[in-house]
């Protein structure tokens, strides 16, 4: 039985004291803006009455009322899909096919050792299981923790070190020719699966020749160790299990996830040269390699579903710093990807419904058309009627936050589930530039995570210089 020191136990008393404070005041907040919004309404409607005395002022409340009906039309739509939405079963032994498992490293540390370890435990038949780890020229030790994970693990794990950095997309693309599997699945290199995690994602192309692709359920592997990978456990929880699962009814997810994504052998075959060197502006693509690879197998006329009880825990930035980082590129994914997606959506790709789809696609422009118009909208508001600004924004946070959190409750845990209301606060006040820079900014292929400095570099160079030959 172990003794909890001391100081664990004062640490853990702080952290459950500044949640609860962090809760309790997100929730005075939003009840508080509640009844502003009760009390002032007699100045709000009169506001509203010499708004409308004015052709601009009609022209926005039909603007806004059409924009709010689009919105809730929407998400009824998503609704009624989700509703409909059904894991495929996994398929016994004998029938899974040969699976390749890809997992590529850049400045991971022992975590990729971690990763390594969770996929040899994982119940996937051994004789079927081929795992390929390429090491995409780290600085860190991340290829010392490889030859550890490869002393203890031997042949269930092949490892390979690329002699630069070339991107995470490169490290794909050579374990996507080195792998002998019918199915790839990728897996990021500070992520964590569960036992039966393989066999989920593999079963829907063997019960469904039209699967070209399959995402996994993305969850927070750090979520007890600061504040933000809390608060976004609850918002992956929705995002991948109510909007990816009516995506999926669709056979329409439009994003595989990095952290874990399955796919067809031969659809991948069929585009990795195009993916390999696409580019966006004249510049090579180096970031959007998921969102990338969905799109090129959806355009083939393949379906891409959504595996719910395909588990994976992965690392989240912990940082503000490296949360608007991370948002950034994904969001500079998808104005690039939405784009490349925009020229065959609208065309006859696949054989059978087609609407559902391009309505999906419209749902991501009409977020990236509204963005510099509701910074605008913003501005004006904030600088002409802050208190109706402050408080029906927040009222808005309170609405959309609800369905998050009873989501959440109902699948998951209800104390955790409060977490959705600080952290639409956190986004609506710290990241809502986040969309209209990165559509600024879209050519831009930085990845802006995992960067070493140059000082760490060099000390590292010094401690112990880097071996480049490749290891099997």
């Amino acid at each position: 039985m172990s003794v909890d020191k001391p100081s664990n136990r004062l640490e853990r008393l702080i952290a459950n004291s500044s949640s609860s404070f962090i809760l309790v005041g997100t929730f005075l907040l939003l009840f508080g803006a509640v009844s502003l919004f009760y009390f002032l309404q007699p100045y709000f409607e009169k506001i509203y009455l010499e708004r409308m005395s004015t052709a601009w002022g009609i022209t926005l409340m039909i603007a806004g009322l059409s924009l709010l009906a689009i919105k809730v039309g929407f998400l009824v739509y998503i609704l009624s899909l989700y509703l409909r939405y059904k894991v495929i079963k996994s398929v016994s032994n004998e029938e899974l096919p040969l699976c390749t498992v890809i997992v590529p490293a850049y400045n991971e540390g022992e975590l990729v050792y971690k990763t390594l370890k969770s996929l040899v435990a994982s119940d996937y038949p051994h004789e079927k299981l081929q795992i390929i780890s390429i090491d995409d020229g780290s600085v860190d030790d991340t290829w010392q923790w490889m030859q550890k994970a490869k002393a203890e693990l031997g042949n269930r794990i092949s490892i390979y070190q690329q002699p630069e950095n070339k991107g995470k997309r490169h490290a794909l693309y050579r374990g996507f020719n080195l792998g002998m599997g019918d199915v790839f699945i990728t897996v990021d290199s500070d992520s964590i699966v569960k036992q039966d995690t393989l066999r989920i994602m593999a079963s829907p192309f063997v019960v469904n020749e039209e699967c070209g692709a399959v995402a996994g359920n993305v969850r927070v592997l750090n979520r007890d160790k600061a504040l933000i990978p809390r608060m976004l456990n609850v918002s992956f929880a929705f995002s991948f299990e109510f909007i990816r699962s009516a995506q999926s009814r669709l056979g329409s997810v439009l994003c595989t996830p990095g952290a874990l994504s399955a796919y067809r052998k031969e659809a991948v075959f069929n585009c990795r040269e195009e993916w390999i060197s696409q580019t966006f502006m004249g510049q090579v693509s180096k970031i959007g390699e998921d969102r990338a690879m969905t799109n090129m197998i959806l355009k083939q006329g393949y379906k891409v579903f959504f595996q719910r009880t395909a588990f994976v825990y992965t690392n989240i930035p912990e940082n503000y710093r490296n949360l608007n980082k991370m948002f950034t590129r994904w969001e500079r994914s998808n104005v690039r990807e939405n784009l490349a997606m925009s020229k065959f959506a609208f065309g006859n790709f696949r054989d059978g419904a087609k609407t559902g789809t391009r309505i999906l696609l419209l749902n991501q422009w009409l977020k990236m058309i509204m963005a510099y118009p509701a910074v605008v909208l913003m501005l004006f508001f904030i600088f002409t009627y802050p208190v109706l600004f402050l408080s029906s924004t927040l009222v808005s946070i309170l609405a959309f936050s609800s369905m998050q959190a009873l989501f959440y409750a109902k699948k998951h845990s209800s104390s955790e589930a409060l977490w959705a209301y600080p952290y639409s606060l956190f986004y609506a006040f710290t990241l809502f530039w986040i969309t209209p820079y990165a559509i600024a900014t879209a050519g831009r292929s930085g990845w802006l995570t995992r960067e070493i400095t140059k000082e760490q570099i060099e000390e590292k160079q010094i401690e112990e210089p880097r071996v480049v030959a490749v290891s099997s």
